[in-house]
């Protein structure tokens, strides 16, 4: 059930919501979080709603969508309540505010008589997000605030940024695109021989800030040296070369969908390896609402890194 409400007040969006809560059965028992989606009105706003409602599934929430309108408009309040099919297991609340309404002060305003009573407030920037998220008024509000450095204008200046600012609670989605990389590579190491990497090579896009993030977190890790230079071919991060005296471990997804893990001594083995959604990511980051302290060694550790200009040759994949 989709309902809108245009030039409405918070007061009259709250009233909506309980009257659909009596009349419906949609009950806020069972919300676990609050999720605040800031972005511009005419943005993907579907697109982050529906990877909202997927995550949802598995972190039953209120969905709040702050839609910043035109800034010189009349000031003017629409909203719209999805509850039912069209929310997944959550509530959604979309804002669009214009004129002042449309200012980040306004929108802190406007989001917090919505949020859920003694429940976590998570920000998410999907697209274009604040140089300093934790100094942001709704990011004031969040226990986590998640961005996404790859969905910028400006990918590599999005995550530089990132880096400069991080504070505890803050998680980019491109560290979370490197969950299956980096269990992989863990599970590599944990078998035998258990001998120490001497060194690492690390290769992918040049502008790639997952790419930069796991030889950040490799050279923090293992306490080695670690290479980072551009690939060859292929798109995002490419291969990961770890060496071991008795012979290097190798991970390559040249095609951006299907990895080939090579271990000295055993055969090549085929791993699914697709990049992952962005519905997939936020469901994992609304997980945990403490720090993700690993994240931010991985940030440190990028200043650990050494830069390699010649391009590394991709291995060619398992069977080929």
């Amino acid at each position: 059930m989709i309902v809108d409400l245009p030039s409405s007040t918070t007061s009259a969006v709250n009233r909506k919501i309980v009257e659909l809560r009596e009349r419906g059965g949609v009950l806020a028992l069972g919300r676990v979080l609050t999720l605040v989606i800031i972005t511009d009105d005419g943005a993907d706003i579907e697109h982050s709603i529906e990877a909202a409602n997927a995550a949802s599934r598995e972190h039953p929430c209120r969905v709040i969508v702050l839609a910043r309108g035109q800034r010189r408009a009349a000031p003017r309040l629409d909203a719209q309540i999805r509850v039912g099919g069209d929310a997944g297991a959550s509530e959604v609340i979309v804002l669009r505010g214009y004129g002042p309404l449309a200012a980040d002060e306004a929108g802190a305003g406007m989001v917090t008589p919505l949020l859920l009573p003694d429940a976590p407030v998570v920000a998410y920037w999907p697209g274009d997000a604040p140089a300093v998220p934790s100094e942001h008024p709704v990011g004031k509000l969040a226990q986590r605030r998640i961005t996404d450095a790859l969905s910028a204008r400006n990918p590599l200046r999005a995550f530089e940024q990132r880096r400069a600012n991080h504070v505890a609670g803050d998680t980019d989605l491109t560290w979370t695109r490197l969950t299956l990389w980096r269990a992989l590579l863990a599970t590599a190491l944990d078998t035998p021989p258990h001998e120490p990497v001497t060194g690492a090579v690390v290769a992918g896009e040049t502008v790639s800030p997952s790419t930069d993030l796991l030889a950040g977190w490799l050279a923090v890790r293992l306490d080695a040296k670690v290479k980072r230079s551009p690939a060859e071919s292929g798109e995002g991060l490419v291969t990961v070369r770890l060496d071991r005296r008795s012979g290097p471990v190798e991970l390559v997804r040249p095609d951006g969908r299907t990895g080939t893990l090579r271990q000295p001594g055993q055969p090549d083995r085929l791993v699914a390896l697709a990049r992952r959604e962005v519905r997939d990511c936020l469901a994992e980051e609304l997980r945990r609402l403490d720090p993700d302290e690993i994240y931010g060694e991985a940030l440190l550790g990028i200043g650990r890194i050494t830069r390699g200009r010649t391009p590394v040759k991709v291995p060619a994949p398992a069977g080929v």
